[in-house]
């Protein structure tokens, strides 16, 4: 087997080569990672969605199957994306047509605090903040004077405000609330189905909150007779014995 011997000075002269190669590849491979990246990073920056802050009161599957999410018959006269509250039977109705809703566990007004009619939704916020109104604070000087969204916050993770009043269909940080009437008059909901609710509707939809008499249940579902909990009373945000206490 014969073997091609370059003379001393051409060998030299191709390593020489090799390696200016190989230097400029590499300087240039540098240069193109470098600006990747950043246009990388500012792309991701733009792109990445918010993550949500993690609760410290996970609200999932420990509701009873009657106060979970889900698709049921309700027939309604109320146009699609309309939300109907079934105060007496603490769920939330979004109307989808064709006799179908979406129904969510909610948790309501103590007695003497419920109400009825008709609002739509004037404002949306994710994970409000919470300023308690000064006759509040008059009635529970222990309350703080605010409190910045997060988990920790009694309005939880999304607010959906009703026309000019104090009321709100919003989120909450004791989850074991709902199903139960123990607000001063928003509706609680958990903060997923809150959140659920959110990304459905838009500002202007309307909302009608049954009289505590009215009767408009799903047909299919065996929950006339299901008992509502009443929270006992305690001195803590989720149990304001005042009427301005609506959260």
């Amino acid at each position: 087997m014969s073997v091609v011997t370059l003379p001393r000075c051409a060998g030299a002269l191709a390593l020489g080569v090799a390696l200016a190669a190989s230097l400029v590849g590499t300087a240039a491979a540098q240069v193109f990672s470098d600006n990747w990246t950043e246009r990388g990073s500012a792309a991701f920056a733009q792109a990445a969605p918010q993550t949500e802050p993690q609760s410290t009161n996970p609200d999932g599957d420990e509701l009873p199957a009657v106060l979970r999410r889900q698709l049921v018959f309700y027939p309604s006269n109320q146009p699609a994306g309309t939300i109907i509250i079934d105060t007496a039977h603490t769920f939330l109705y979004l109307t989808l047509g064709r006799g179908k809703a979406l129904r969510y566990g909610i948790g309501v007004g103590r007695k003497g605090f419920t109400w009825s009619g008709v609002e739509k939704i004037s404002r949306k916020s994710a994970w409000p903040d919470w300023i308690p109104p000064a006759e509040m604070i008059a009635r529970q000087p222990y309350l703080p004077r605010w409190v910045g969204g997060g988990p920790g916050n009694p309005l939880g993770a999304r607010a959906l405000y009703l026309g000019n009043t104090d009321y709100r269909i919003h989120g909450t940080n004791n989850p074991a609330s709902i199903g139960t009437q123990v607000s001063s008059g928003c509706i609680r909901m958990r903060n997923a189905d809150v959140i659920d609710l959110y990304d459905r509707v838009a500002v202007g939809t309307k909302v009608v909150v049954l009289a505590n008499g009215q009767r408009n249940v799903a047909i299919d579902d065996q929950i006339n007779d299901r008992p509502v909990a009443v929270a006992p009373a305690r001195g803590d945000w989720n149990s304001n014995p005042t009427s301005f206490g609506i959260y």
